[in-house]
C-alpha cells in the first residue's frame, strides 16, 4: 500500500513540473555575446535614427509566449502605441515596459521587436526581455487528471480502512 501511495504522490510531484522556467534575453550589441541580439545600427547611424529601431532575437522552441521588454536609457523617449512584437501591439505599464501576451512563435522565424520613439544627441538604451510559456490546455487537464485520480485513491484507502 505504501509503495501505491509513493508511486501517486511521485506522479503528483512529477505533474507540477510542467510548466517551462523563464527565460531570459539581455539586450547587448556586443557581438561576442551569445544573446542573439541584432541591431540594425551602424556606427553612422543613430539610436532610433528615422524613429525606430529593430531587435530581434531567437533560441525558442516552437510555442506560446508571454514576453516582457523592459528598457532602460537617457535621452529618448519611446512610443508604446506603436511598439510592436511580430506585428503585435504590446501592454505598456511601468516607464519603459512592455508586455506581449499570446505571442506565437514557430521557431523558423526569429522575433522582431520594433521600438518607435525620439532621440536627442547621446541617446542609448540597454534592455532585458524575459520570456515565459505559457501552458498548453493539456497540462492543466493532465494536472486535474492526476488530482482525481489522487483524489479516488484517497476516498478508497479511506472506505477500507474505515
Amino acid at each position: 500500500m505504501k509503495l501505491k501511495l509513493f508511486a501517486a504522490s511521485l506522479l503528483a510531484a512529477a505533474s507540477f513540473g510542467a510548466s517551462a522556467a523563464d527565460q531570459l534575453v539581455i539586450l547587448d550589441d556586443n557581438p561576442l555575446a551569445n544573446n542573439f541580439f541584432v541591431s540594425n545600427q551602424s556606427p553612422s547611424d543613430g539610436v532610433l535614427s528615422g524613429g525606430s529601431d529593430v531587435i530581434t532575437f531567437g533560441g525558442l522552441a516552437p510555442g506560446l509566449y508571454e514576453i516582457v521588454v523592459t528598457i532602460s536609457g537617457q535621452n529618448l523617449t519611446f512610443d508604446a502605441a506603436t511598439t510592436t512584437l511580430n506585428g503585435t501591439s504590446g501592454t505598456a505599464y511601468g516607464a519603459g515596459k512592455f508586455r506581449f501576451f499570446g505571442v506565437e512563435h514557430t521557431g523558423s522565424a526569429p522575433f522582431v521587436l520594433n521600438l518607435f520613439g525620439t532621440a536627442l544627441t547621446g541617446a542609448k538604451y540597454s534592455g532585458e526581455v524575459t520570456v515565459t510559456a505559457v501552458p498548453e490546455p493539456a497540462t492543466y487537464g493532465m494536472l486535474l487528471g492526476g488530482m482525481g485520480v489522487l483524489a479516488f485513491l484517497a476516498r478508497r484507502r479511506k472506505d477500507t480502512g474505515a
